[in-house]
């Protein structure tokens, strides 16, 4: 194991920080030297969470610089498509990966490399393999088009004995925030309005601190519901 791999047992433990937290944000950064403020925005925002999407070439050392820039910020790598991609992320520090599909292979490499992954699932069958596979939460996507709320409701509902838990991601807007939190099987959503890339290639910080800081209200209003 290299020394950035992370501790199988981490699956568990970040799957119930990031449910605890309700809200992923979906970045996807062209610069590194951006990586440092935008770390420090979502912190101060009560946001301390950010998935670097690998669809652009600064994805790996934006990861690094967030995560040393910001220590108690939960960085995590998305659209790893390849298990190349899953040891590029590993090298980075990312704490957990995410993907838009379900790929066996990749599936695996995340395993060996002992990385928390949560792949991706839009159909009954994708579910099922999923759960096969031992992989208990995953991402809904595209969580929008596919059909929202309800469509993720009657998917999730015949296997509801296997427990399977949620992230729905893709077509989710601050204005969605509290209708899909309240799905019973949805541990948190993701999404790119907090920090879009222009506002980021801007230097709008204070516009995605209030975005994080709105979304984390409405999390936290969900949340105190539901106790």
């Amino acid at each position: 194991m290299t020394p950035n791999a992370i501790d199988p047992d981490a699956t568990t433990e970040i799957g119930q920080t990031i449910a605890e937290i309700g809200i992923v944000p979906v970045i996807a950064i062209d610069d590194e030297a951006q990586a440092a403020p935008l770390a420090e925005t979502l912190v101060s925002a009560g946001l301390p969470i950010a998935e670097i999407t690998f669809r652009t070439p600064a994805a790996a050392g934006v990861i690094k610089a967030m995560r040393a820039a910001a220590p108690d910020l939960l960085v995590g790598a998305g659209t790893v498509l390849f298990p190349q991609e899953v040891d590029v992320a590993v090298e980075a520090g990312a704490q957990f990966a995410l993907a838009p599909g379900l790929v066996p292979s990749v599936v695996d490499h995340a395993r060996s490399r002992a990385l928390p992954f949560f792949p991706g699932v839009m159909t009954p069958s994708d579910i099922g393999s999923a759960l096969s596979l031992g992989i208990t939460t995953m991402k809904f996507f595209p969580a929008g088009p596919a059909g929202g709320p309800d469509m993720l409701k009657a998917l999730a509902a015949p296997h509801a004995h296997c427990h399977p838990r949620f992230i729905p991601t893709g077509g989710i807007g601050a204005a969605d925030i509290e209708t899909w939190l309240r799905v019973g099987v949805v541990d948190a959503i993701g999404g790119s309005w907090i920090a879009r890339r222009d506002a980021i290639r801007e230097g709008r910080w204070q516009t995605i601190h209030d975005n994080a800081s709105a979304a984390v209200e409405s999390a936290r209003r969900v949340r105190e519901q539901q106790q």
